[in-house]
């Protein structure tokens, strides 16, 4: 496998950085598109997430993959003004990036755009793949805040398969929480939570966790790099989600610690986007 050129949209977050890291790794050409700069092995080119420039989108010229993270974390509350941002930095960003794609001379061979595997409904009856799942925001109950989250992501992946672009092949990355032991990541808030004792149940604890650890998140994305017949929605997450009351009892279990106080109203709002359960 000789030298690739992996351009990055939006790599400056704990995912983008672990996918930058292992693609220096294995000697490939990274370029992180960033708001800011930063002292790294891999290249970051500057841009603001809004117009399309020449400093940033000659970058995608020629690239072998292009992985759009780029959208505002979901880490916040839900308020009117944050929930424009989140909408808008990711469908924005999915055009802005496709606009690049598609002026290109030599447009990259695949684009892989970030989704999320937060679009199906929450099932307790049967598991949601590529082909049968159903996307969710209809169910009677449904908090708002739930509700939001899955416009965004139909929204996002509208954008993104509404680009023409027919000499890149397109894959929407349905992917479910990426566990990687460095800070500032999903993993290292559940197990803060666990070592502060509030690792229990959150509500009756019977909505599933799904997720997929680093390591084999790289080995998801690397594996449809290598198979160019793959395109349009793939799911990325283990194959077995739990209750979220046994994920914390395991993690509270590896991290050595005996209880974890069930989740009060204002825990769940600091932890809601990564417990599934965003409340209203």
């Amino acid at each position: 496998m000789g030298m690739r050129r992996i351009v990055i949209p939006g790599g400056s977050g704990q995912v983008g950085q672990m996918l930058a890291g292992y693609f220096h790794s294995q000697g490939d050409a990274v370029t992180v598109l960033a708001r800011q700069a930063a002292e790294r092995p891999w290249r970051t080119a500057i841009w603001n997430g809004r117009d399309l420039d020449a400093s940033w989108a000659r970058e995608i010229e020629a690239a072998d993959v292009v992985i759009n993270l780029a959208g505002r974390s979901v880490n916040c509350r839900y308020n009117d003004a944050n929930r424009r941002e989140i909408m808008n930095s990711r469908v924005h960003t999915t055009r802005l990036v496709g606009r690049a794609i598609a002026e290109c001379a030599n447009p990259p061979a695949l684009w892989m755009n970030a989704s999320t595997a937060t679009i199906y409904r929450h099932a307790l009856d049967r598991a949601m793949d590529e082909a049968t799942g159903e996307i969710g925001g209809r169910e009677p109950g449904l908090p708002s805040t739930w509700k939001f989250s899955i416009d965004v992501a139909t929204s996002w992946e509208g954008a993104f398969f509404a680009v023409e672009t027919p000499r890149t092949r397109k894959i929407a990355l349905r992917s479910a929480m990426v566990m990687w032991p460095s800070r500032g990541g999903i993993f290292a808030t559940l197990l803060r939570l666990v070592r502060t004792g509030l690792g229990g149940s959150a509500g009756d604890g019977n909505q599933f966790i799904s997720w997929i650890h680093g390591d084999d998140f790289i080995r998801a994305l690397e594996f449809l790099i290598a198979h160019p017949e793959l395109d349009s929605i793939v799911n990325v997450s283990t194959p077995n989600p739990l209750p979220q009351r046994d994920f914390m009892r395991e993690l509270r279990r590896a991290a050595g610690v005996p209880i974890g106080l069930p989740a009060t109203k204002w825990m769940l709002e600091v932890g809601a986007i990564f417990l599934r359960t965003r409340q209203s």
